[in-house]
């Protein structure tokens, strides 16, 4: 869809990046427009107003979080038709990544109204430049389910992607309480060996970054509990190749001489922690030939 500009009376969304840990990074720029906007609109106002409070910022504010986005948006649409100046933070890091304004901005965008954004810290980023990793590309992929048997479908949906040419740095957000659990099922799913790192408290007093393979950083973590906001990181399989697919082929193979293509293809899978479509499909093939 191919937008004109819209008329000059119409009011602008700004998205603002907060800091992430360290108040000094907040930039000047976004300082600047806080003080010519007409309203914030903010996760947590108490947390919002003491950054306010720390750069002696005053202005009107508003709460926009998962639980009413959706009531929100037309309020907020009619005020920017009105002429108003808003902008949208989050309590920290950069808006919409992991946080609410997706919806917000897809009404504004769809209404050609203005949007834009002022840069600024981002823990997802800075964890990729920090890790030793292979720094792109990459893929930012939230937080995962906070269950075991869901986290490992949904990694295995990511090694299926790998097993057809996916190579990539994977990162995620993770709440310290569940980092160890996190740790090993990324090692059932994609292997103990597996090069990783684990960034903690980023741009604060206690920033650390722990590299390693998956089973080292399990192990550290088994005995020194993390604590603070986390950002996980796992490499690329580097070593992705032929051997891969032709051993999967080979366990297809096996399983098909006393199996049918569905029960091979379901246990093949599940061994593999692989989506059923990927082997399924590779199933059907072989069972051709």
């Amino acid at each position: 869809m191919i937008n004109t500009k819209p008329h000059s009376s119409i009011g602008e969304l700004i998205l603002i990046s907060t800091p992430i840990g360290n108040l000094n990074d907040f930039s000047l720029r976004a300082k600047e427009t806080l003080k010519t906007v007409d309203l914030l609109l903010c996760e947590d106002t108490r947390i919002t107003a003491k950054l306010l409070s720390a750069y002696s910022i005053t202005l009107k504010m508003e709460s926009l979080h998962e639980h009413n986005e959706s009531q929100r948006i037309n309020r907020i649409l009619m005020d920017l038709k009105q002429g108003k100046k808003i902008a949208l933070v989050s309590d920290a890091g950069t808006p919409l990544l992991s946080d609410p304004g997706y919806r917000l901005v897809r009404a504004v965008i769809e209404k050609n109204y203005d949007v834009t954004a002022i840069p600024g810290p981002n823990a997802a980023i800075m964890a990729l430049t920090l890790s030793g990793l292979p720094p792109y590309p990459y893929m930012f992929v939230g937080f995962p389910p906070t269950k075991s048997q869901a986290r490992q479908t949904a990694f295995g949906l990511l090694k299926g992607a790998e097993h057809v040419g996916l190579q990539t740095t994977f990162i995620w957000h993770e709440a310290p309480h569940r980092l160890t659990e996190m740790l090993e099922d990324l090692s059932i799913v994609f292997g103990e060996d597996r090069q990783a790192a684990v960034a903690r408290e980023l741009t604060k007093k206690f920033e650390d970054v722990q590299r390693g393979t998956l089973k080292e950083l399990s192990n550290h973590y088994s005995s020194n509990p993390a604590r603070g906001e986390l950002t996980v990181l796992l490499g690329p399989n580097l070593q992705l190749s032929e051997y891969n697919d032709d051993d999967l082929k080979k366990q297809i193979m096996d399983a098909l001489t006393i199996m049918s293509v569905k029960d091979a293809s379901n246990a093949i899978a599940k061994a593999n922690h692989l989506p059923k479509k990927i082997v399924y499909q590779k199933a059907l093939e072989l069972s051709k030939q």
